[in-house]
């Protein structure tokens, strides 16, 4: 990407192009996976709520053959049962620096920042936003997370926004989304 990194992105609508060189989607999990909300009961037990819609996407896109990472600024027993259950090949957890979170699995995986796509939603992913070769955010993000995206998805978090770019990424790689 030949734009300066430093300050915000406009957000629009990616070229089919940019979607296609797209190698590796990481994205963060509380507010983008989930709606935000942590419900944690007495005893300590943590809940949250995955949708179903995004779960399918991922799955599809898992088995076209992209690397999927879901990167944590905290760690959580649910986040790793559902990874678990969606088979997500690379789960990072308790990690707040995002950038050099994708910096090094990119590193591991042989690819430069500009063929990730990462989405997020607060500050702590801003950086991350902004390197990545595609910054994806929701619209209830924070301000400074919106404004250094590349692409604001129309549905909000936990409510089908990772589906929504599941789909982008299946029909950059000809595969028709199912919806």
């Amino acid at each position: 990407m030949s734009q300066s990194k430093a300050g915000p992105r406009k957000s629009s609508r990616p070229s089919a192009a940019r979607w296609a060189r797209i190698r590796l989607f990481a994205m963060d999990v509380d507010g983008i996976l989930t709606d935000g909300t942590v419900l944690i009961s007495s005893d300590g037990t943590e809940a949250k709520r995955f949708s179903i819609l995004d779960g399918l996407g991922l799955a599809r896109l898992r088995d076209a053959g992209l690397p999927l990472a879901w990167i944590s600024g905290r760690a959580s027993g649910a986040t790793t049962a559902r990874a678990t259950e969606l088979k997500i090949p690379h789960l990072i957890q308790g990690r707040s620096d995002k950038l050099a979170a994708l910096t090094e699995l990119a590193a591991q995986l042989n690819l430069p920042l500009s063929a990730c796509a990462y989405m997020g939603d607060d500050v702590i992913d801003v950086p991350a936003l902004r390197a990545a070769g595609l910054g994806i955010s929701v619209p209830g993000a924070i301000a400074e997370a919106r404004a250094s995206a590349d692409y604001i998805t129309k549905r909000e978090a936990g409510l089908g926004a990772v589906r929504e770019i599941c789909d982008h990424l299946l029909a950059a790689r000809g595969n028709k989304p199912r919806r």
